[in-house]
């Protein structure tokens, strides 16, 4: 079995993602941050959307795209966010949905309301 580390950032002590006989990807949990800070975007609707865009980007390291995911965790500060979330959610997707699981979670770090960790599959 090969596995190749996935990191953009060599001073965080996580990979990205670890991508496994050069098909299976599993991604470590990602927020959504403005770009070069520690702040979330004001709105939830916002936050979701850069969260979303750096999933795309870590699959992009391992050349996958959204329609490569199979399964999804979201963990969520605040549950009541679940319909605001998935109205986004749902454009990031032009095939099938991957399996998932909305998780009320306690406080996330920097205040995120969303972390999304998962797996990708390859074709």
């Amino acid at each position: 079995m090969s596995r190749e580390y996935l990191s953009s950032n060599p001073d965080m002590p996580f990979a990205d993602a670890v991508l496994i006989d050069g098909k299976t990807l599993y991604l470590s949990g990602r927020i959504g941050l403005i770009e070069g800070t520690t702040t979330v975007p004001e709105t939830a609707e916002e936050e979701a959307h850069l969260v979303l865009k750096e999933i795309q980007r870590v699959l992009a390291l391992a050349g996958m795209t959204m329609d490569d995911i199979v399964q999804l965790q979201i963990f969520c500060s605040d549950v009541s966010l679940w319909e605001r979330f998935n109205a986004v959610y749902r454009t990031y997707f032009t095939g099938r949905l991957p399996a998932r699981a909305f998780l009320g979670s306690g406080t996330l770090l920097f205040g995120a309301r969303f972390e999304l960790q998962g797996v990708a599959v390859k074709g």
